[in-house]
């Protein structure tokens, strides 16, 4: 039997005593009739004596795990809880049964391992021989091996606390670098809390010691609080740093022609014949051939294209001369007529991202075609962006000159990457989420329905906040595309609550059940309250100034004959 530590034993208090190995290699069993500390995803470790050489003492590891089921194997009898009338502490009594905890539970731990500041953690390969202590891990250790990073620190992101323990007695601290390098998706259900999330993840990448440059598309409006960012004290450094928000109304979003390529065209025309497309992709072959070296065109410019390619297939002898291209031209200046694609504006690069800015484009009035073909564009361009400025090819004048990392990220992802469906977004994606890191160009995606999300999109994502999800489907999709948060983990999604959150991958040094701060700022998701709205409805004042904008005109009556009797 292994020996207390005097600091384990004045510290952390002994919660039951090992019975022997688990189902699997890196599982333990231990008995406790301690109810307090065997809660799921709780804590504990149990110590073993490292031997040295003989110029270095012996040391004593903890070696943390984490507990994931358990079960009762002994209680009072069950005819003692029959008589409701009477307590069972009190017939146990009577029987001479005068133990404080009667029942005894088999705890089963998955083992973490012993951490190394330099290496993470690492599983020492030795189980732990029956009547080991088994103590419940302190607070502050937990606070320094959980976490990479810690609260202020360069690169951090305090999201919140550690669920099992009190509030803010273990802060649940990210790696920003990680974070925002390895991609990261935030999976939960309606009402659960992931804009939430997402907006308390935004403010700690703008506090002074981040200083993030952050793009949200927002296909719901949900984020334009966050430009209260915006002269907050929180976020201001005595350096004179403060963040920037700049929230880009629908109005305001514009997308170059000559930024899109002949699929994004395809997508936002409608229904075309197959001679149409495939004039239309000659069409694109002619306007880069003659417009050589430069790089902007407008959409007349391709009506003219698809006129000379409509003119080459009839000289091969396909079909009669123009019978394609006015069909074309009138679908083409559909498109020159939407406020969105224009032929000089656009929203460039340099113009969507500065350190310590974030820029929310608000897509809330605009059709999910055209949310498509402008995220494809943006993505598109900004890997091009930092593409090209990490290899030096373009100076500083240039717009898509951005030399600094940047963080996209994309609310209602599975609408740009879905699963069975073809998207404008899906292959950008997949692009960034493989190759991104490499240019300092992050993403994070958040989603309600995991499970229509793109299982190769969501499989890149190293770092996953996962909320309460009851879908059965959305479920199962994340016991194949999440795999560092833990089969024990996720069997506890259904009883997670609004603001609790499963954190799992790079960001942390193993999957937490967490509780997500207050946020700085107003959240700008909240649900509508319709009866306190309809209520408001029949308030006095709201009666009388109805009643006046209701009321009938008042003329003179016109004398009416009725069977006879005349009324006035």
């Amino acid at each position: 039997m292994d020996v207390v530590s005097p600091a384990a034993a004045l510290s952390n208090p002994v919660i039951g005593t090992v019975k022997g190995p688990g189902d699997q290699s890196n599982q333990y069993v231990f008995i406790t009739s301690d109810q307090r500390g065997i809660k799921i995803g709780e804590f504990v470790y149990y110590e073993i004596v490292e031997t040295s050489s003989q110029s270095q003492p012996s040391a004593t590891l903890e070696i943390l795990g984490k507990i994931s089921a358990l079960r009762l194997i002994d209680h009072l009898p069950d005819r003692i809880f029959a008589d409701t009338a009477i307590s069972p502490e009190t017939i146990a009594a009577l029987v001479g049964f005068t133990y404080e905890n009667p029942e005894i539970y088999e705890v089963m731990v998955e083992v973490i391992g012993h951490f190394h500041p330099a290496l993470g953690f690492m599983n020492p390969r030795q189980a732990p021989t029956p009547g080991t202590r088994v103590f419940l891990a302190g607070d502050r250790s937990l606070q320094a091996i959980l976490n990479k990073k810690q609260p202020g620190e360069l690169g951090s992101a305090h999201i919140g606390s550690l669920l099992l323990r009190p509030d803010n007695a273990v802060p649940v601290v990210l790696d920003v670098k990680e974070l925002v390098s390895t991609h990261m998706a935030i999976l939960a259900g309606t009402g659960s809390g992931k804009s939430y999330t997402a907006g308390v993840l935004v403010e700690e990448l703008l506090l002074p010691h981040n200083r993030a440059a952050v793009l949200i598309c927002d296909p719901h409006g949900e984020y334009g609080t966050l430009a209260q960012i915006q002269g907050h004290p929180a976020f201001q450094a005595p350096d004179g740093y403060a963040p920037t928000v700049k929230v880009l109304t629908p109005e305001e979003i514009r997308i170059r022609v000559s930024s899109l390529d002949y699929y994004d065209i395809l997508a936002l025309l409608p229904t075309m014949s197959d001679r149409q497309k495939s004039i239309l992709d000659k069409a694109f072959l002619i306007l880069q051939r003659h417009r050589k070296g430069q790089y902007r065109w407008a959409v007349q410019d391709l009506i003219s294209a698809v006129y000379e390619a409509d003119r080459q297939t009839d000289e091969d002898g396909n079909e009669k001369t123009g019978s394609s291209a006015p069909a074309l031209e009138w679908k083409l200046s559909q498109l020159e007529r939407s406020p969105y694609f224009h032929a000089y504006e656009h929203l460039a690069p340099k113009d969507l991202f500065q350190p310590g800015q974030v820029t929310v484009l608000q897509m809330n009035e605009i059709s999910q075609d055209h949310q498509q073909v402008i995220c494809a564009a943006i993505l598109r361009q900004v890997n091009q962006a930092r593409m090209h400025t990490q290899k030096e090819s373009i100076s500083s004048g240039d717009e898509n000159y951005l030399p600094y990392p940047v963080f996209i990220l994309l609310e209602e992802a599975h609408r740009f990457a879905p699963a069975h469906e073809p998207s404008r977004c899906k292959a950008v994606l997949r692009t960034i989420l493989s190759e991104g890191r490499k240019f300092g160009l992050g993403v994070g995606l958040i989603t309600q329905r995991p499970g229509k999300l793109d299982a190769d999109v969501l499989s890149q994502c190293m770092s996953q906040f996962i909320m309460r999800i009851v879908n059965p489907v959305d479920q199962d999709s994340l016991k194949y595309g999440v795999e560092a948060a833990g089969r024990d983990l996720l069997q506890e999604l259904p009883a997670l609550t609004k603001g609790q959150v499963i954190i799992s991958g790079m960001c942390v040094n193993t999957p937490v059940l967490c509780k997500v701060r207050q946020r700085l700022t107003t959240h700008g998701g909240e649900t509508l309250n319709a009866p306190a709205l309809w209520m408001n409805y029949f308030q006095p004042h709201q009666v009388q100034a109805r009643t006046i904008e209701q009321a009938p005109m008042v003329s003179r009556p016109r004398s009416q004959t009725i069977r006879g009797v005349s009324i006035e």
